[in-house]
């Protein structure tokens, strides 16, 4: 079960097979109650199969704007931008990174959680502290501490007031960045402050069967299609932003060359790109679909109902997509140094990926060749050095198999593999 901001999704999976064997999907009511459109999808399942009636629930949420992460680290391209990396891959919005080194702590765009690091373990000690410190003062919400490790228990003290939990060290020294513990935290933290805090529901089986944040649901669900189809990017087109999640084998060549790592299972989230909310924003440098994405800005809830608007739809998709994919990828370029003719990159490269998937409402539910469409100008070669996939199997994630994969993963990992693997099976998409 996902609970969307639009729509809430189930499905009905056989553990046995680890496939779906039913699906459903409601418009999500969060002005009145998020378990409306769980009622809605359940009844639906069990009229598809009876099973559904009696069968585990497990859910995931990115209702109420989802999960948004303040980070607080000390210098920008270090720490900073480390616990900005660990956010996206939790599966949360960032709302704001503050470096305390250029000038302290300012407002914080109200978070539903910050992500406070600093120092490498057995560094520095002040610049934790002076940090924790502000933060106390300035913030009485969640807080996930994954900094130098030898502060940590000073720091659990000055936020004694604060909800919080002490996490691994993101940097534990330059040029290694190591988010699994952090990633672990924000999720327990998403569950036991930040579900029930939005008031989603009156019922208290909703905080019971969320999981986790939607986003990082998905990308545990990544990261088993991985595990057997080779390197994977997945990009998911939504009404307010546009997720890439990839995992790809580092160039060992690469490894250790930046002040902060590059990791194998990377997330970005574009919150100016999207089929809705952001849709002014997406088509910004494309007058001739001002006009469609201003409607689609004013109304959420459009449904295009003409083949002239499912062609706007499918452009702004195409826009979306397109500037996500070069943000994540970033590009290559031939620079002269000191040390003659060198390649410079930046983003993650993603010519060899071998699994491109699609996601979103307009993919799974465009008319035929959708996928083709809105990918245009994305895959191949492409001109400006752009490190996109070169010749990818493209399917497109109709089903919701990704989120149902992560959401099984901890205590069905066979079945969350199998069902994970549908999607890099010959017929898939």
């Amino acid at each position: 079960m996902d609970f969307g901001s639009t729509f809430t999704k189930a499905v009905l999976v056989d553990l046995a097979e680890g496939c779906i064997v039913a699906s459903a999907s409601h418009r999500t009511t969060i002005e009145s109650d998020v378990l409306d459109g769980y009622d809605a999808c359940l009844a639906a399942l069990v009229a598809q199969n009876p099973r559904a009636a009696t069968a585990e629930v497990l859910a995931c949420s990115s209702a109420g704007g989802g999960l948004r992460i303040a980070v607080v680290g000390n210098e920008e391209l270090v720490t900073a931008e480390a616990g900005r990396r660990v956010a996206l891959s939790s599966g949360g919005k960032v709302v704001r990174v503050v470096a305390m080194a250029d000038g302290g702590l300012a407002d914080l765009n109200d978070p539903d959680v910050v992500l406070l690091t600093g120092g490498t373990d057995g560094g520095n000690r002040e610049v934790l502290l002076e940090a924790a410190e502000q933060l106390a003062h300035a913030w009485t919400g969640p807080v996930v501490v994954a900094g130098n490790v030898e502060a940590q228990a000073d720091v659990a003290a000055i936020l004694a007031d604060n909800p919080h939990v002490l996490a691994d060290n993101v940097v534990p020294r330059i040029g290694v960045l190591a988010p699994e513990s952090a990633r672990a935290a924000i999720r327990e933290m998403f569950l036991a402050h930040v579900i029930g805090g939005k008031h989603l529901s009156t019922r208290a089986d909703f905080t019971a069967m969320v999981r986790g944040a939607t986003p990082d649901v998905v990308l545990t669900g990544v990261e088993l299609l991985a595990r057997g189809a080779g390197d994977v990017v997945v990009v998911d087109v939504g009404g307010a932003t546009t997720d890439v999640h990839s995992v790809v084998d580092l160039d060992p060549d690469s490894v250790g060359r930046e002040v902060v790592a590059t990791t194998r299972v990377t997330r970005t989230v574009e919150g100016d790109l999207g089929m809705r909310w952001s849709a002014v924003t997406t088509v910004a440098d494309l007058p001739e679909l001002a006009g469609a994405a201003q409607r689609r800005h004013d109304d959420p809830g459009f449904l295009p109902d003409t083949d002239e608007e499912r062609d706007a739809d499918e452009a702004i998709a195409r826009a979306a997509v397109g500037t996500a994919l070069r943000r994540h990828a970033g590009r290559a370029k031939v620079v002269v140094g000191p040390d003659g003719r060198v390649v410079e990159r930046t983003g993650k490269d993603l010519r060899e990926v071998d699994l491109l998937v699609g996601s979103g409402g307009v993919l799974r539910n465009g008319r035929p060749g959708v996928a083709d469409r809105v990918l245009a100008g994305s895959t191949g070669e492409v001109a400006g050095g752009w490190q996109l996939p070169r010749s990818p199997r493209v399917v497109v994630d109709a089903d919701y198999v990704l989120a149902a994969a992560g959401l099984l993963a901890d205590e069905h990992p066979e079945a969350a593999y199998r069902l994970a693997m549908t999607l890099a099976a010959p017929t898939a998409g």
